[in-house]
């Protein structure tokens, strides 16, 4: 006599999950070369969206940099902060050998991705002339910014789903179509944005609102092809829209790592915005060198090694990739404070904003490496669920610019000062990142 096993019965043997038992580096190499390419297209956008921006004129150049602080906060919320959350709750689920309870996860971040979306939209459309104007936009920068901003921020939910959706497929170990999809979209933003902003191949000329139509169009197809794609049960999680039920818990599971990860964009934005206003005192062509210069997502590995209980194989991941982000991160930095022309005469050749640019990345350049450790070791702690201490790390770092900037102001220090005062709080911050690392007890 046999005993039929329920339906619902989980299997005794889960299935090899080779993100959890193959070697590490070549793990990471090969996870990691989707996300390049990925991020590569991501920095062409903003080359290309800049170049064209510039042949409209000195006031919507003015305006777009009005708006890219709350741009940025939008997509390093969606994609960074609670798409962290997301890939983290998912790959640890999967890494338990848990696939049904991933798959609600995902049905739950699609609505956190949406409410996201939603609130942007709100408060960008309700507030955004205000923020603007405090910034010190007047007439037609103040004009120009509201243009973008209204286009852009119509369509904030396309932005948060694709995020999101791409941080539920990077969950599931999936590196490779969530960064296609971006190439993509970053492809569709710089041909519609340019076409409809400059008026090109006999299109109407829109100026800043057609720049911002090409990305609302870009994100919106992909907001599209993303969903279909897993709810057609191609990937390996099945979105069932229909089946959604609200469970806490998985809120919680998501929100635990993903809201607390959100005061790390916030800190960066106000970072920025702190900086930016600081450095306005020096000129027009400082605050140009500095904004040139101040211009770089991880894995699901460490979830996946978490959710299988292998707290060992999870730290192992996080120093790995925190030293090859060193190691690439500050190469970079060390390549521009040598030879800076390679990257500010992409956009301008004036010797003023040339001088502070170079004057920028002599101090701060030699940083970047540790700068690079403390960001993978924030998302690091994002798949560990323990991201106290990055976030701590962040504020550190946020107090010593306001702080210490606000200190040399006061007592009429050169401009390389405040550089030196970023290459200083990245370095506060990749060792302070670091430390809380090796501190902080991953795993129950």
């Amino acid at each position: 006599m046999t005993i039929d096993a329920p339906l619902d019965a989980t299997p005794v043997t889960a299935p090899v999950n080779s993100l959890v038992t193959s070697p590490i580096l070549p793990t990471l190499l090969k996870l990691a070369l989707p996300n390049t390419v990925a991020m590569f297209g991501t920095a062409l956008v903003a080359v290309m969206e800049t170049s064209y921006i510039g042949r409209l004129g000195v006031e919507p150049l003015a305006g777009i940099a009005l708006v890219f602080p709350f741009t940025m906060l939008t997509q390093m919320m969606s994609a960074g902060a609670m798409g962290g959350g997301v890939s983290s709750a998912i790959s640890r689920a999967l890494g338990a050998g848990n696939r049904d309870r991933a798959a609600i996860l995902a049905l739950h971040a699609v609505t956190i991705g949406a409410c996201g979306g939603v609130f942007f939209t709100l408060m960008m459309l309700l507030f955004g002339r205000q923020f603007f104007a405090l910034l010190g936009g007047r007439g037609g920068v103040l004009e120009e910014a509201c243009n973008y901003s209204q286009v852009l921020f119509s369509g904030a939910v396309s932005i948060w789903l694709v995020n999101t959706l791409a941080s539920v497929l990077r969950g599931t170990g999936d590196m490779t179509l969530p960064s296609a999809t971006q190439i993509v979209v970053a492809i569709v933003q710089i041909l519609v944005g340019g076409a409809l902003g400059l008026g090109l191949a006999g299109l109407p000329k829109l100026g800043m609102q057609g720049v911002a139509a090409g990305q609302l169009t870009a994100f919106s197809l992909g907001a599209i092809f993303l969903l279909w794609y897993l709810i057609s049960g191609r990937s390996r999680l099945k979105l069932n829209l229909a089946a959604f039920r609200f469970q806490r818990a998985m809120f919680v599971d998501i929100l635990k790592v993903g809201a607390i990860s959100c005061l790390s964009p916030l800190q960066s934005v106000l970072t920025i915005l702190i900086f930016t206003k600081i450095l306005a005192g020096f000129g027009t062509a400082t605050l140009a060198g500095y904004g040139m210069g101040s211009r770089l997502e991880f894995l699901p590995m460490v979830g996946m090694a978490m959710g299988a209980g292998l707290v060992t194989r999870a730290r192992q991941v996080a120093w790995t990739a925190g030293a090859a982000a060193g190691l690439t991160v500050g190469l970079v930095g060390l390549v521009v404070a040598i030879r800076p022309v390679l990257w500010v005469s992409l956009f301008t050749s004036d010797p003023g904003v040339t001088a502070a640019a170079s004057s920028y990345f002599a101090w701060a350049g030699p940083a970047f490496g540790f700068f690079g450790i403390g960001v993978c070791l924030y998302f690091s702690s994002q798949g560990a669920a323990k991201v106290g201490g990055p976030v701590l790390a962040g504020t550190i770092r946020l107090l010593l610019v306001g702080l210490g900037g606000w200190w040399l102001v006061s007592i009429h220090a050169p401009a390389w000062t405040l550089f030196a005062l970023v290459g200083l709080a990245m370095v506060v911050f990749g060792l302070s990142t670091a430390a809380s690392v090796r501190l902080t007890r991953w795993g129950k």
